[in-house]
């Protein structure tokens, strides 16, 4: 192996001792990726959290791989990108291939200006292990290994959670409960709670293969390659000469045959030839599932992550997503647990992630639906496609190998106040900050704290962090004229913005986006 999986162990907790269940603000269960990265965002907003893990390791196997330009935004705001770039590999270039043949290739950062690349390729090992390591440091996180919630009950003003350890169990009286615990999450089936959406009939092999292999760092998906006829095969690079291999098998395959490593590396085999040597590293099968909960609250208790949806691999949208379920929910429940914000807050974390939901699962089918055709006319019309994307631009917007993990716009969300001024273009409200060369840094420094007002030249207001005008291409994201101001939530969302400033309209949008303003 490469990655040496650190044993965290258990550390007996005082609430093993207490007479009755103990109060905690916040309690987030798993300690994945998303569950780390939440209790991090908690602490860094001064909040109390536990974090629970029935494990003593991080994850097993590369599992996701791809990080998204956003989601290293995110990793940045909570002092963990350095290690994740650094360690990863960095790729913004894909191509398609059709039988033996390269359809065409494309670039998901074309213009620089960028502080992050497209996409990081790292082992969710590694970035779960980054993350522990940004969580050791923050008092105010108390992680617990070894920790299983065996029981969950959910009242008006609280949750009653019971904890399984290896000193025996106890009880938690927490205001807040966040379930991170994955697909099988076990806090969504003790309170009755059932995905809706779809399983598709039909199953891949993933494989991690140790090999030093000519293979640029790009992503690389084959449609019915001679290697693997009658099926598709995706290929990326990650550190430590690791190269991720996807085979789809059909839904007729057995999984376990499937992962017996003398019939893995035959298929490896015929993919790189006679030359190459390799080793096995990690082998699984999955079966593509595009599915979520219906809601994202009930009542003190939110789900995120796999706890929350499920979707297909192919376009990183998995961890990304939840990823970005985390960025959105920390700010919202630190203001509510500080009592600074109604509880009426939470409701807008539903609304918006269960829209980024939605719209994760919709173009994870259409890839499944493109990658694996059902019938004969489907695969007509796949295969009529490809061969028109060879030398038509045109063609080559109907070929699905998965539409790559994007930031999702909340041009609805209840938090927003709608343009009143005329902007062409620009960032809206309800999405995600753009980065630009800021002097000697990134603008996305000036936002990493709670609400901020950005103005673009002019007078400067008191509140404000003003832009120069010498930030050209900050001025041309944001489609800034002299005077131009934009309100920023904590989580680096567009909440409003005019192209003068307005104290009555700023304090109306900042009431708005914090769930304060007055009803009439």
């Amino acid at each position: 192996m490469s990655f040496a999986y650190p044993n965290y162990g258990f550390v007996p907790t005082p609430d093993l001792t207490a007479k009755g269940p103990v109060p905690h603000p916040v309690v987030v269960i798993g300690a994945g990726p998303v569950g780390l990265s939440l209790a991090i965002d908690l602490a860094l907003r001064g909040t109390k959290v536990v974090l629970l893990d029935e494990d003593s390791t991080v994850s097993q196997g590369s599992r996701g791989i791809c990080y998204a330009k956003r989601t290293l935004e995110i990793l940045d705001r909570l002092g963990c990108a350095a290690p994740v770039v650094g360690k990863g590999v960095t790729w913004q270039v894909g191509k398609v291939f059709f039988a033996d043949e390269q359809v065409y290739s494309f670039d998901l950062l074309p213009e620089g200006g960028h502080r992050f690349p497209a996409f990081v390729n790292l082992q969710q090992y590694w970035l779960e292990k980054f993350l522990v390591d940004r969580a050791l440091e923050l008092p105010l996180v108390d992680l617990r290994w070894r920790s299983k919630v065996t029981d969950v009950k959910s009242h008006a003003d609280h949750v009653a959670l019971t904890v399984d350890t290896p000193r025996g169990g106890y009880a938690i009286r927490a205001d807040w409960v966040v379930a991170c615990d994955g697909a099988r999450s076990p806090t969504r089936k003790a309170l009755g709670l059932d995905f809706r959406g779809r399983v598709f009939e039909d199953r891949f092999l993933i494989a991690d293969v140790r090999m030093k292999a000519a293979f640029p760092t790009e992503r690389w998906f084959w449609f019915e390659p001679p290697f693997h006829e009658g099926g598709s095969t995706l290929l990326h690079r990650q550190p430590d000469d690791l190269w991720r291999i996807d085979f789809q098998l059909g839904w007729g395959a057995d999984p376990e045959k499937e992962k017996d490593p003398a019939r893995v590396r035959e298929r490896v085999r015929a993919m790189l030839g006679p030359g190459v040597e390799f080793d096995l590293e990690w082998v699984s099968v999955y079966t593509f599932q595009c599915r979520r909960i219906e809601r994202f609250r009930h009542g003190r208790v939110l789900f995120a992550g796999d706890a929350a949806h499920q979707v297909s691999p192919f376009g990183a949208r998995g961890a990304n997503s939840g990823v970005q379920d985390a960025d959105n929910l920390g700010w919202k429940l630190a203001l509510v647990a500080a009592g600074a914000a109604p509880a009426a807050l939470l409701d807008s974390y539903d609304a918006e992630r269960a829209e980024a939901a939605d719209e994760n699962i919709l173009n994870s089918t259409r890839a499944t639906d493109f990658i694996t055709p059902k019938n004969a006319a489907a695969r007509l019309f796949r295969d009529a496609t490809l061969e028109l994307a060879r030398d038509h631009a045109f063609a080559r917007r109907l070929v699905n190998s998965g539409r790559l993990s994007v930031p999702t716009h909340h041009a609805a969300s209840p938090l927003s106040t709608p343009d009143i001024d005329a902007f062409d273009g620009g960032v809206a409200p309800g999405s995600p900050a753009l980065d630009a060369p800021d002097g000697e840094g990134w603008l996305l420094d000036r936002l990493k704290g709670g609400f901020t007002l950005l103005q673009f030249g002019g007078e400067a207001h008191a509140r404000a962090s003003v832009v120069p005008p010498d930030r050209i291409q900050a001025w041309q994201r944001y489609d800034a004229k002299p005077g131009t101001v934009y309100l920023f939530r904590p989580d680096q969302h567009v909440c409003w913005r005019a192209r003068s400033f307005d104290a009555a309209a700023f304090e109306a949008a900042l009431a708005r986006a914090a769930a304060t303003e007055t009803k009439a």
